[in-house]
């Protein structure tokens, strides 16, 4: 990975000189195909630690949307399903009650609608309604029964909780057509024992518009590693591939459900429908396109979950060429900070990582055009029609 990387001074010599201060982390998985299509794979690491902290952020929403479509599976309730409407109320302090969706043609909340969003747009909102319903232990007990044990999914997002408040999750009902209760999970506390981190970075932070000149504390926040989402890509694009360990509950509908929204554009969704300026068709694709408002190559999909906060920028993806029959996998991270301040709203997105991400999917793809692969992939798997 590094001898391909050097390949391109221009794009990479100041990353690789400084990949600890950058805490640059990349895994590119390379998959070939056997005669009857099973993909094979092969990792390659640059810079993997996983004791080398990065703020998730939203990325976290990833394992949580598909794991509301698994906890709907276990409960199978007749009536149940993605779109049934779903209510939430409150029981806790800090909690906020949802009756209807304005995002929706109909106003109905649903787990669909929340699980579009974050694919879509990376809705925090929806994530925040998402980890409501599973609740804490559920999403920390089920990752680590199959095998992500390092992970740590203890708040929601972008609103500010106490612990003992993202501990709690608030009442939810579901309702049938005529308003009748179908399921109701009660309010719940975590009682979710987790391993203790000491974690602080930086030089200072802004808390209520006063710089703290001292390091930030990501001790209690969100974790996973690199290595954790690249297998979470894999066992949602590849079930077959990966142990029965780390399969996840679900059945083909809900797959293809997850990978029409993880590839599709904001802009070609009706409902929600997330019109212009504020956004484009790349948007939330930094792997192989950044922040460029380009018009998107017709023949390649990106499937993906990105997350952005504190100066971490993280992206893990699928791309697959139908035209020319490419298809890899990359996940990467890298810290964007360099005056080392935290809540000051002045990260180096735009001059360092999000760069850093176009070129490093650029780069791999045109390594792939010119990898020999024994067969050609059938990828009609991952083809989708995005206008119904």
């Amino acid at each position: 990975m590094e001898k391909l990387l050097k390949q391109y001074p221009q794009y990479f010599d100041s990353l690789i000189a400084k990949k600890d201060e950058y805490r640059v982390q990349i895994i590119y998985t390379q998959i070939d195909r056997g005669k009857n299509n099973m993909a094979r794979f092969t990792d390659h690491y640059f810079n993997i630690n996983g004791s080398q902290y990065f703020y998730p952020a939203s990325t976290v929403k990833f394992p949580i949307a598909v794991l509301a479509l698994q906890k709907l599976n276990e409960l199978n309730i007749p009536g149940l399903d993605r779109n049934t409407t779903m209510i939430t109320e409150t029981s806790f302090s800090g909690q906020t009650a949802v009756y209807n969706d304005p995002t929706a043609e109909d106003g109905r909340p649903t787990i669909a609608q929340y699980i579009k969003k974050i694919l879509l747009v990376s809705d925090n909102d929806a994530s925040s309604r998402l980890y409501e319903f599973l609740g804490q232990e559920y999403i920390n007990n089920t990752l680590a029964k199959m095998g992500f044990k390092d992970v740590q999914i203890l708040h929601r997002l972008q609103i500010s909780l106490t612990e003992e408040e993202n501990r709690n999750t608030n009442p939810i009902r579901f309702l049938d057509a005529s308003g009748k209760i179908i399921y109701e999970k009660p309010a719940e506390r975590s009682n979710l024992v987790y391993s203790k981190r000491e974690i602080k970075l930086g030089k200072g932070y802004y808390n209520n518009g006063e710089i703290k000149k001292e390091p930030f504390d990501f001790s209690v926040k969100n974790q996973l590693t690199i290595e954790t989402l690249n297998s979470l890509m894999k066992s949602v694009m590849f079930p077959e591939t990966v142990p029965k360990q780390q399969r996840f509950n679900l059945e083909q509908e809900d797959y293809d459900f997850l990978r029409k929204y993880m590839s599709m554009y904001c802009t070609e969704s009706k409902d929600p429908s997330y019109p212009g300026p504020e956004y484009w068709d790349n948007y939330v694709k930094f792997i192989f396109y950044g922040a460029e408002k380009v018009k998107p190559e017709a023949n390649i999909r990106i499937f993906n979950k990105v997350g952005d906060a504190y100066g971490f920028l993280t992206d893990v993806t699928y791309i697959a060429d139908f035209e020319k029959g490419i298809e890899f996998m990359l996940t990467a991270t890298i810290y964007c900070n360099s005056d080392g301040i935290f809540n000051d709203d002045k990260y180096d997105y735009d001059t360092v990582g999000l760069p850093f991400m176009k070129n490093l999917g650029k780069v791999i793809y045109e390594y792939e055009l010119k990898r020999e692969k024994n067969n050609k992939p059938d990828l009609s798997t991952w083809q989708f029609s995005y206008t119904r």
